[in-house]
Formats: structure tokens, sequence, C-alpha cells
């Protein structure tokens, strides 16, 4: 990566060069070229015409002005589908995924990265441990916010992106606004209401946002194990039949609080408290076919209850001094609850209890964090700011996990676990209008992280700090005022979570080679990555877009779990743990085009086109190939949408079709992993009784296919193979939508 930073430079250099030909200063008067604009006779000036709009940016032109590349996703498109979970949004953005089954969520990943490469931010702070995204409800949400490349003011632990998710804001909304909503899933009806009440006395303004909804859910599974010798003799031929039905319950509260005092500062206040509780019930059936290994059980039930509060408060004070200089300070806390426990009973053939394992686990984390940014003109063109973040994080967490006999299952069970983070961050930044046609973004900020832990088998410290170095630039060509070229040249960083520094050991139940316990190791380094992206923009209208855009990521210090065989006090165990292992590579082209079919032509249907298809391929030294890709990535991802607006009656239908292929992935030299094609088309009907008043009706994952895959490990002349198969099903759903 380091032989493309000249390159790169340069060729910034030449965009420089080649808008600086067209810079108006180029036609003031010099000793050599006394002539003058002046000069020229007044009946032959052109004279521009200015056209002045008033209102905010719409969001595709927040994208088109800003320097540093950054894509807008407002309230239109979130509300375009009526989707009751964020990641139903989030999967459906240009080069997104979201990893598990179609209809069950999972980690966002950006750019086909698994997880942790992607950053994702709630109002520009990264929300506490434990808490998911996947839990806000759309309605919660104000926009999103997704920038490819790193920039100063954000943590650079963004080597995929950065995703940032901003909570409803006050000038949005100007009624009161009630959604009533009902899902069905194979049977299970889950009901959500949500409210939003804006309002203003005086200087104060304030919006109070609050949903509740209940989650009922069914799953199943069926995996295939079977574990084979070198010599070709089978040690277990077993077939794993699981169900699991719960039912979670969620209260959200977002209020955003507002006051501008006389002098035109202005303090804002958002606390987001939300609370769920689910209790489930799940059972497995074992049937082992051949082996000369004693299955673990034949039948398993188990009994599982979780309570989580995560509060978390967002605060600023915007303060406007003499030459458009602002200092902007924030502020904010966090505080995380959570408590499980689980029992589980395992019979054999006869139903005769074998075993019984009670687990609980108590996790409590709370934080603090402040920050700020002055930014001022200078001179011409220039918009400079510098700023800091503090964060400190504590948590504790006690998990037991107890056998039938009261006795430990490993020997930490029961043990207080402390943790403490520190995070310090320095940055500064300067967005240069250098001519009318060209821009830049040059940014540096220093970032470091110190992690300590204690428990009983002593003290683990982990420190790191990386310097980030940023530069963005866009050049927008002259004479096609539609079209722009941008390019970036980034360092960024993935740091070890805590889990993986110091985090208790979690036990496999059914303990293999392709379900290991899994542990941390204190001595993991960040990630460092440089990064290099370059995009062609051509603008459609007022909302369309075309772009083509690609990027390549150089990776250091790599992280990946090695998987070991090891003798504990419960007998030989495999054991997964994260190692630094070395250097990665990954490349990518990204495209996208949106736009109003009748922007292309004129007597076209109303009808609106959203597409996008991403491709990614990597390369992990070290490993061998075929497949030697970074973990869990994807080889490509595909979005295809309409939505047909019909000029006779008050209907809009719309749908999407969302793709990812099957992906193959060799983790290490002993495994291969594999997760099966996803297809998830998607769509609604939304009928406008008035300007007030509308209903939707939606049906998710209406393929609802079974998602395979497979798990394959040799290691110790052992050959261990698991096949899982897990049915989807369809997600019908109304809202109904009124404004009072």
């Amino acid at each position: 990566m380091s032989k493309l930073t000249p390159f790169a430079c340069a060729a910034m250099l030449v965009m420089t060069t080649a808008t600086a030909q067209t810079d108006p200063a180029a036609d003031k008067p010099t000793a050599d070229n006394p002539t003058t604009k002046a000069e020229t006779p007044p009946d032959t000036r052109v004279v521009p015409q200015v056209t002045i709009t008033g209102g905010r940016q719409t969001d595709m032109d927040v994208r088109r002005n800003s320097t540093a590349a950054k894509q807008i996703y407002g309230r239109e498109e979130l509300d375009r589908n009526g989707d009751t979970s964020l990641g139903d949004v989030l999967k459906r953005l240009p080069g997104v995924t979201i990893g598990g089954r179609p209809g069950r969520g999972g980690d966002v990943r950006m750019r086909g990265l698994g997880s942790g490469y992607t950053q994702i931010l709630l109002n520009g702070e990264r929300p506490p441990a434990g808490f998911s995204m996947e839990s806000i409800s759309p309605d919660q949400v104000e926009r999103i916010e997704v920038m490819r490349g790193p920039v100063a003011e954000h943590s650079t632990r963004a080597i995929a992106g950065t995703i940032n998710v901003v909570l409803r804001e006050d000038y949005v909304q100007r009624d009161n606004q009630l959604r009533v909503a009902d899902s069905i899933e194979d049977g299970r009806h889950s009901p959500n209401v949500s409210v939003t009440i804006p309002g203003k006395s005086g200087a104060f303004t304030y919006s109070l946002s609050a949903s509740m909804m209940q989650n009922r859910q069914h799953d199943e599974g069926r995996t295939h194990n079977v574990d084979t010798l070198d010599d070709g003799t089978i040690t277990k031929d077993q077939d794993i039949a699981d169900e699991s039905a719960g039912t979670g319950k969620s209260i959200h509260l977002a209020p955003r609080l507002s006051y501008k005092f006389d002098n035109g500062d202005t303090i804002n206040f958002q606390p987001f408290l939300m609370h769920n509780v689910r209790d489930s019930g799940s059972s497995s059936t074992l049937v082992q076919t051949a082996g000369i290994v004693a299955p673990e059980y034949n039948f398993a039930e188990q009994q599982s209850y979780n309570d989580s509060t995560f509060l978390r408060g967002f605060g600023n004070w915007l303060h406007k001094m003499d030459g458009n200089a602002k200092l902007d300070v924030k502020f904010g806390f966090g505080a995380g609850k959570i408590d499980s426990d689980s029992l589980r009973h395992q019979y054999d053939t006869a139903g005769n209890l074998l075993d019984r394992f009670t687990d609980t686990d108590a996790t409590r984390d709370r934080s603090i964090n402040t920050g700020g940014k002055y930014t001022r003109p200078i001179g011409r063109g220039h918009l400079l700011a510098a700023g800091w973040d503090l964060e400190a994080s504590h948590r504790e967490q006690t998990r037991v996990s107890l056998d039938k006999n009261g006795n430990a299952q490993f020997a930490d069970s029961g043990d207080n676990l402390t943790a403490d983070t520190r995070r310090v961050a320095l940055f500064a930044q300067d967005e240069w209008d250098v001519t009318p046609q060209f821009g830049m973004y040059i940014g540096l900020r220093w970032e470091g992280i110190r992690t300590t832990s204690d428990r009983s088998a002593g003290t683990v410290k982990n420190t790191s700090s990386v310097f980030s170095p940023l530069l963005h630039g866009v050049w927008r060509i002259p004479g096609f005022e539609k079209d722009q070229v941008r390019a970036s040249l980034t360092k960024s960083y993935k740091s070890p979570n805590v889990g993986d520094l110091i985090a208790a050991p979690f036990l496999s139940r059914l303990n293999s080679a392709t379900r290991p316990d899994r542990s941390g190791n204190p001595d993991l380094k960040p990630e460092l990555a440089t990064g290099l992206d370059i995009a062609y923009e051509h603008y459609i209208g007022r909302s369309g877009i075309v772009s083509a855009g690609g990027f390549i990521r150089d990776i250091d210090n790599l992280i990946r779990r090695e998987l070991t065989l090891r003798d504990t006090e419960l007998g030989p165990r495999w054991l997964s743990t994260p190692s630094n292992i070395g250097h990665a590579r990954t490349s990518g082209i990204e495209l996208e085009a949106k736009f109003k079919l009748t922007e292309l032509l004129p007597t076209a249907p109303d009808i609106d086109v959203r597409t996008n298809y991403s491709h990614f391929w990597s390369r992990v030294d070290g490993i061998p190939g075929p497949d030697n890709r970074l973990d869990q990535q994807a080889k490509q991802t595909a979005n295809v949408g309409l939505d047909y607006r019909s000029k006779a009656i008050p209907l809009t239908l719309g749908g999407i079709l969302n793709w990812t292929p099957l992906t193959r992935v060799r983790t290490s030299t002993e495994q291969i992993v594999e997760v099966g094609r996803k297809r998830a088309l998607d769509v609604y009907a939304l009928w406008k009784f008035d300007a007030r008043t509308q209903l939707r009706i939606a049906a998710a994952n209406t393929l609802a296919d079974d998602a395979p895959g497979s798990n394959l490990v040799y290691a110790n002349g052992l050959a261990s193979r698991a096949d899982t198969v897990n049915p989807t099903f369809v997600v019908w759903s109304a809202r109904l939508e009124t404004k009072f």
C-alpha cells in the first residue's frame, strides 16, 4: 500500500493543477497582463444567474457538497418500506450486509468485512457494550450517515467505514405523529406502537419520542455432525434438531431538549432509554447413528430469561464567537445493566437425567465522555477545526456456571471480572475550497486506548495508540456541473474489543472442533490499515445519482482466531483464541444508481429506481488458498429496488431484492467456513387516505429461503464437519400512521 501513496498524492495534485486553470483568480490584473474584466464593454459581459432557495438541503445536496464522501439517508428512505427493525433499513444501503440469516439480523458490515471493521455510532458516539442497533426502532431515527472513509472528528476505528445513526431531531417534526403496527411471522403476532410529540415554548423546544413493542419468534435448526479419523474410523455421526420460541418486550424513550439563549448560544440534550425483557424456551434432540464416542445426550430442554436496560445521554453546547467561529462542546454518559440466567436439563434415551446446568450472568457498564470541536474560517475557502475526545468506561461482570452437583464448570466461574477502558483523542482538520472546482479535506487524529482488567488470576493491561493522517479530495469537473470525482487516502484501525482481551471463558455445550470454547488474549494489538478510495459521481435531477468507485485496504496485525485442543479440568476440549497473524489486503468495486425514471424519460411512469452492486476481493498472507479471504467477507452483494406511484389513486407500490452469494472462507490452515446464499425480497403497498393518514402493508423475506452453512476443521488427525440448515419465514406487517 505504501507504493500507492505517491500515486494518490500525484492524482490530487493533478486535480489541483487542472482546476487552478479555471480559477477566477487567474483573471486578476498583473504586471504582465494588465487586461482586466473591468475593461470588457458592459454590453458584452455575462452576468451569472444566482438562484437562492430556502429550507434545508436535501439528503442528496449534503452528499454532493461534502468534501469527504458522505451519504445521507433521511426520513423518506427510512419510511419507504415500513420497517420495524433498523437492521432491515441498513441491509438495503450500498455495500452493507447483515450477518445471520434473513429476518434475524446480526452484525452490520460494510464492504463485506466481518464484525468489528465497521464503526457504528449513535449520535456520533460509540454505543455502550451489549447495545444492539437492531433494538432501535426506525421511528426513533432522524437520519443515517454513511462514510466510506474515516474523518478526524470521529474515531478512525473504521477500516470498512462508519455508519452514524442520528436520533430524532426537533426541527424536522411539526406535528404529533402516531404509528400503530403489527407483524406476523409463522403465525406469531408482534405489535408495535410509537408516538412523536414535538413542541416549543419561547426559546425552549422539545421532541418526545417513545415506542413500545412485543416480539414473538420461533426458530428451528438442523445440524449434521461427522467426525472422522485419518484411517476412516467415524468417531461420531450425529443429527441434531433444535427448536426455540420466545417473547420479548421493549420500551424505548428518546426525548430531545433544546434551549437557545439570547446571545445565540444553544444547548441540546438527548437522553435515550431502552428496556428489554425476553423469556424463551428451547429444546434439542440428538440422534447418533454411528461412532465410537458416546453421545452427550439424547434430549435437552432449556429455559432462559434476559433483562437488560440501557441509558445513554447525549448533549452539546454550541457557542458562537467572533469571526464566524464556533465552539461545540459535547458531553455524555452511559449506563447498562444485563441480567440473564438459564437452566438446562439433558436426558438419555431412557429419559434419565444426565446433567443439569445453571448459568447466570450479571453485567454492569458505566461510561462518561466529553469532547469538543472549535471551528473557524481562515482566509479564503478554509474551514479549520480542532478538538478532543475523552472517554472512560467501567465494566463489572460475574458469570457462574454450575453442573447438577453444584460444581463450577470452569476454574474462573463466579469470579468478579472488572475492566476499565480509557480513551483519549486529539484531532485537527481543514476543509479547503482550493478553487470552485476543487476541494480538499486534510485531517490528523491521534487516539490512545488503555484497557485494564482485574480478576483472581491477576491484572491484565493492554495499551495501544494510533496516529491517523487523512486526505480527502473532490474535483467538480469543469463544464460538467453534474459530475465530480472523489479520492481519499487514509489511515484507520480496528482495536480488539474487551471480550477478545479479557473475557471469561465461554463454554460450548457440545464441545468439538466445529463448536469450540472461546477465550480472550490480553496481548492483542490493533489492526492497522492504509486505505485508498476513488469514486466518480454523476448527479441526476434533484435526488438521483449514478456512481462508480473502488477501494483498497492494506491491513497489518490482522486478528484471527486460532483453534487448539487443550487439556482442562473438564478433560480435552477445543478452544478458540484470537491472535495477530500478519498481513492482509482487500479491495473492491462499488456501483450505485438511484434516480426517478421520469428524469430520464419524461413520459415514463412515476417510478423510483434504486440499485447497487459491490464486488470484493481479499487475501490473507500465511494462509494457503484458495478462499484465503478475510473472515466472513462476502464476494458480492447487490440490491435492486423499485417504487411506483400511481397518478390515478393515492397508491404507492414498491419492493427490493437483496442478494448475497455463497461465501466460502479458509479461516486458517485447519478450518473452512461456508455461508449459504442469501436472497431477501421485500414488498410493500402504501395507501394515503389524506395528507395526514396513511396505511402501509408489507411483506418481508417473501422468498423464505432456508439458510444453510457448513464448518470443516481438520486438525490432529481428525476431520470434523458440521452442516446446518435453518428455515426462515415470511413476515407480514400492517402499519397505520397519522399526524394530529
